[in-house]
């Protein structure tokens, strides 16, 4: 045991310290498959909500949102407009018609559209609704108007906001029912929609109108919005919804013709996008296709507080800060504001109390129309007369009678008088406006009284006294802004003087006729507002532009206002007749030693330098040629390719003194290639400081090298950061326009409230005028101007009871038309051909080609068999999507051509009946062909003696009772057909045969060869099988023919007769007697039993007929138990096993 010697244990392990670092295996995922999942749908829920950043077009005062009321007829689609007017403008519109605005909170609007119930005015408003109210009746449940909308909404483009309402719930007597109620209809509306749409339920109508906390609840959801995404059409497009209406024709002409052609101005909020400045083509739906011959912005009648706020600090006028009651407006031009009603040329004032003309016995509010029609009829008195004479001016005197003169009144022309200036003055120059482009900008909102006192020094009369007090305009734009070294001191002791009071009055009213004195004779200056003003001013042409500019040509001459020798608008004085030769009056006077300075100093040089497109951008790097005039000489061909590329890309060539040099090594051209295209690239880099166009950021775009530097949401960011920059490179050169430049170039923008004035507009339109039927004025590009053949991607709606064939009149409604045309149907056959089809397939797309105006491609439309409202059926007859569009199409017809032979050799025969002429088969030769039997041919040549026969081979023989098949293609052009739906000034479309026939009572012509009749065949004897001897004799004793041979003598059984005898045939006689009698008695007692068993038969129905009605109702129910019981019960689940 002491000997004993045990094995050394082995060395303990020593741990690891721990570093700090992360242990990868302590942080490794329990399940990687549900990590991966888990992944995989969080980065599908973020791509979901990225989208191809789109321009924003929303200007900073927006138009308002428009809102569509939809609904079938007696839901109550005027009783919640009639609501939500009381609910945000406190008034009461006991008929509203056509678009109603409201202000609902500061910087937001909302315009009311109850949509009628006319097909057409569907279409047209699901075009342009912002926020649909769908409203249903809870009662009845959902109607054809509404479904027929929600589908013309999912074809013309989904808005994002599409509410439902359901009315009538009041009609409910038990809870239980209106809760199964709601909850059935909430489900229909999700499975129509999308799942989680907005639902809302209003009970019942008091004093005419919705519960406030509904229409309150509605109201606040409505307001809270935000904007959904734009639709491409839209955002696209340039379009306005009129809310007034004016015909503004001649009375003459329209008494002279009472059918001419009409001149209306509309009037409406502009959306979209920018409506052109002139010549802007239009369509509207249900009018046409027109010019806009003149446009002009209005003020806004439904100014939001934010943009009143914004107009009276630029004023100086204070406004409010909240939107009270007394803010809150309302536009309605086409329904009965406050009792007054404009309706055309006509004003409707109503009061249900009727009127009070005594203006001092009323104590409460009146209205507007009963105020105007309390101040017209008050006192019969003329305009500015009072009961001491005629005031013609505020605070001006009374003229009490008038002086009795023989010589009264004007007997010649008015004439206009001089400007007659102060002798000392050192510049006889007219006034301009110095600190606005445009003086009609800066009028003010009040027109103050004009008297001579107000009008100046320049314009009074010789003999008027000049120690009266001068008043002057209440706008700057009338005497010039303070501007010029000369009025720095001016301008300081303004700012001390001035005061800020809530009147509005500024710094430049005090001093003002020793301002205005020293502004008269200052010289015009160089401005490029004018010359931006006259550029665009097409009455000129560009040399009078830059006369007119320049001051040789005075405005008086060529206006030519008056055509009188002796007296013109504007006298030049004589020193400015002698300095006009001296110096172009329109150009300042400069101190040019200090330009001279200025400019001699490199780094000023260089700086001017880089502005130009042809600068040199390589200073340090040095060339061969160095920039020189060597570099262009070469050969004239050469000069004249180099030429059409080199255009700015900073390389001169002196074309006064030529040389002859030319390039004598590929590398010097090299060399030369290089250089400019460095100096491009640095040239890009100094206009594109951002960094959105570099390299880097095209590489990005194009998945480079440097693509992985930003990741997804960078990138994204990236692109909207580069879209926002456009968007404000573009804001700020739009600011510094004058207001009239910017609509020149930019045109008249969306959320301004404008005038259109539409010409050679059918009379119809303002006779059968109907104020409930919305009018939109949609823009037109170029493209939507022309005509083509348009293809398109069309299905059968499944809700729409008959197929379409082709060649049927059909009304499609595609971007802004409404028009009927004829299409043609056809399906993609193998890739190679478009073939025609005569109908539409069942549940498939198929193609379609009509002639109509041309769409941007992926457009949706809708398709209308009828507008009329007699179709009990679903209208909608199809939808689809653009495809392309093209002058041209391919569209082919199957044609067979039937022949038989008459002369058959061994693998060739001769066919007639197939063709008429040799000319046709020579079209055909080499074209294949078939037999019923299916042998196969071809033709070869046309015979010479019978006209229209041919030979053709086959590759066998082929028999005489053969007919011969040539399949070939036949090309369709669709009809050039195209109708559009005037239904504004009376429409009726294009009627189908049957149609036609059916009014008429015209039977419908049977034609020969369409009649059905029976097939007669006769009869084919075949040959008797003929074996010859030799080939039977060798037959097996089985197969062997046997023929027997007619017998020459009759047998006994032809030969014996029988022959009844007396009693034999008197037993036969009785036999048949008694059996005739038991057969009659039968037959009785069969049809006696028959009729019992047609009452039993008809018994045993009715019972089993209600047996299965109390089968089916004991099943329902049972069911219906079970249903409850298993969704009560949510553990247990289907799917698993049974156990046993």
């Amino acid at each position: 045991m002491e000997n004993q010697q045990n094995t050394a244990h082995r060395a303990t392990k020593e741990k690891k310290k721990h570093t700090g670092e992360r242990n990868p295996k302590a942080f490794a995922f329990a399940n990687p498959g549900r990590l991966a999942k888990s992944a995989a749908r969080s980065h599908d829920i973020k791509e979901k909500r990225l989208h191809v950043p789109q321009i924003d077009r929303i200007p900073e005062e927006p138009p308002p949102r428009l809102v569509t009321i939809v609904g079938p007829p007696g839901v109550g689609k005027t009783t919640l407009l009639k609501s939500l007017v009381k609910r945000y403008a406190k008034e009461t519109l006991s008929e509203p018609q056509g678009p109603i605005t409201v202000v609902t909170s500061k910087k937001q609007r909302l315009t009311f559209v109850e949509c009628p119930n006319e097909l057409e005015a569907m279409v047209d408003m699901s075009k342009v609704a912002d926020i649909v109210l769908l409203m249903i009746d809870g009662n009845f449940g959902f109607e054809m108007e509404t479904m027929e909308f929600l589908n013309i909404l999912a074809s013309s483009g989904m808005p994002g906001n599409v509410f439902g309402i359901l009315t009538h719930l009041d009609l409910f007597r038990k809870p239980q029912t209106l809760k199964d109620a709601k909850k059935r209809l909430k489900n229909r509306f999700w499975s129509e929609l999308y799942q989680g749409a907005h639902l809302f339920y209003l009970s019942g109508v008091i004093n005419g109108r919705y519960p406030d906390r509904e229409i309150h609840n509605l109201s606040r959801f409505i307001s809270v919005m935000k904007n959904p995404r734009p639709l491409v059409w839209r955002n696209s497009h340039p379009y306005t919804v009129i809310d007034s209406f004016r015909d503004v024709t001649h009375p003459t002409k329209i008494e002279e013709d009472s059918k001419c052609d009409r001149t209306i101005v509309l009037s409406g909020y502009l959306r979209g996008t920018n409506f052109a400045a002139q010549g802007q083509r239009v369509h509207i739906p249900g009018l046409g296709d027109f010019s806009i011959s003149a446009m002009e912005s209005l003020p806004d009648p439904c100014p939001t507080p934010y943009m009143d706020q914004v107009v009276a600090k630029a004023t100086g006028k204070t406004g409010r800060k909240r939107l009270d009651e007394r803010e809150k407006k309302l536009h309605a031009p086409m329904s009965d504001k406050s009792g007054l009603k404009i309706d055309g040329d006509t004003i409707y004032i109503t009061r249900e109390k009727g009127f009070n003309f005594d203006a001092d016995g009323s104590d409460d509010e009146r209205g507007e129309g009963e105020e105007l029609i309390v101040n017209l009829q008050g006192e019969r008195k003329l305009l500015g007369e009072t009961e001491e004479g005629i005031r013609l001016f505020g605070g001006g005197s009374t003229i009490k009678a008038l002086p009795e003169e023989e010589n009264t009144g004007r007997k010649q022309q008015r004439s206009a008088r001089f400007v007659e200036r102060e002798p000392e003055s050192d510049d006889e120059d007219l006034v301009d406006d110095e600190g606005f482009v445009s003086g009609d900008e800066a009028q003010s909102d009040e027109q103050t009284e004009i008297t001579d006192a107000k009008l100046g020094k320049a314009f009074r009369k010789p003999n008027d006294k000049a120690d009266e007090d001068v008043a002057f305009a209440d706008s700057d734009s009338d005497l010039g802004s303070l501007s010029g070294d000369e009025l720095d001191d001016e301008e300081d002791s303004d700012d001390e003087d001035a005061s800020s009071g809530e009147d509005g009055a500024v710094r430049w009213k005090t001093n003002m006729l020793e301002t205005a004195k020293k502004l008269h004779n200052q010289k015009r200056s160089y401005r490029t507002g004018d010359l931006a003003k006259l550029m665009y001013d097409e009455a000129l042409t560009p040399t009078e532009v830059l006369a007119r500019w320049k001051g040789e040509v005075e405005e008086a001459e060529e206006e030519d206002i008056e055509d009188s020798d002796d007296e013109t608008f504007f006298k030049k004085s004589g020193r400015e007749k002698e300095e006009e030769h001296y110096e172009d009056r329109s150009i300042p006077k400069l101190d040019y030693e200090a330009l001279e300075t200025k400019w001699s100093i490199d780094e000023n040089l260089e700086i001017l330098r880089r502005r130009f497109a042809t600068a040199d951008l390589l200073h340090g790097k040095p060339s061969k040629h160095d920039g020189s005039d060597d570099e262009h000489d070469e050969d004239d061909e050469d000069d004249e390719e180099e030429n059409e590329d080199d255009e700015g890309d900073g390389v001169f060539e002196d074309l006064e003194n030529p040389q002859e040099d030319k390039p004598d090594d590929i590398e010097a051209e090299r060399e030369k290639n290089a250089r400019r295209k460095e100096e491009l690239k640095l040239r890009f880099e100094e206009e594109d400081r951002e960094g959105f166009n570099n390299d880097k950021a095209n590489a990005r775009r194009e998945g480079g090298v440097d693509a992985e530097e930003f990741g997804e949401d960078d990138w994204y960011d990236a692109q909207k950061a580069q879209i926002q920059k456009q968007l404000d490179i573009n804001k700020a050169e739009f600011d510094a326009l004058d207001e009239n430049q910017r609509v020149s170039v930019e045109g008249f923008r969306a959320g301004m409230y404008a005038k259109i004035v539409i010409e050679n507009v059918a009379s119809e339109f303002v006779t059968r005028f109907n104020p409930r039927m919305p009018i939109i004025v949609g823009g037109l590009s170029a493209t939507e101007d022309r005509f083509g053949f348009v293809q398109v991607r069309i299905k059968r709606h499944r809700w729409h009871k008959k197929i379409l064939k082709t060649n049927d009149p059909l009304i499609f409604s595609m971007g802004w038309r409404r028009f009927q045309t004829m299409p043609v149907y056809s399906i993609s056959d193998s890739r190679t051909r478009n073939r025609m089809l005569k109908y539409t397939p069942e549940h498939m797309h198929c193609f379609g080609t009509f002639y109509g105006p041309l769409i941007a491609p992926n457009s949706g439309f809708s398709c209308y068999q009828s507008f009329s409202s007699k179709n009990p059926g679903f209208r909608i007859a199809a939808t689809g999507t653009v495809l392309n569009v093209d002058e041209s199409t391919e569209i082919v017809k199957k044609l067979k051509l039937t022949g038989t032979p008459y002369k058959i050799f061994k693998n060739t025969a001769f066919i007639k009946d197939m063709f008429t002429t040799s000319l046709e088969i020579a079209k055909f030769e080499g074209a294949s062909i078939k037999t019923v039997s299916g042998v196969r041919g071809q033709i070869k040549r046309a015979l010479s003696k019978p006209e229209g026969h041919f030979r053709a081979t086959f590759e066998d023989k082929i028999l005489i009772s053969d007919i011969v098949f040539l399949r070939a293609w036949y090309p369709i052009k669709p009809h050039r057909f195209y109708n559009p739906v005037t239904n504004l000034i009376g429409w009726e479309g294009m009627r189908l045969t049957g149609e036609v026939r059916r009014d008429q009572n015209i039977p419908t012509p049977q034609q020969k060869n369409s009649l059905y009749k029976p097939v007669e065949r006769a009869a084919r004897h075949f040959n008797p099988l003929r074996v010859p001897r030799a080939l039977a004799a060798e037959l097996p004793y089985k197969s062997q023919i046997v023929q027997n041979k007619k017998q020459s003598k009759e047998t006994y059984m032809q030969k014996r007769a029988v022959v009844l005898g007396g009693e034999e045939k008197k037993a036969r006689d009785l036999m048949q007697k008694i059996m005739t009698v038991r057969n009659e008695k039968v037959a009785k007692r069969r049809a006696a039993k028959e009729a019992k068993r047609v009452v039993y038969r008809k018994k045993v129905a009715e019972n089993e007929e209600m047996r299965g009605e109390r089968e089916k109702k004991e099943k329902q129910e049972y069911w219906r138990k079970e249903g409850k019981k298993r969704r009560a019960d949510p553990s247990e689940g289907g799917g698993g096993k049974r156990r046993k």
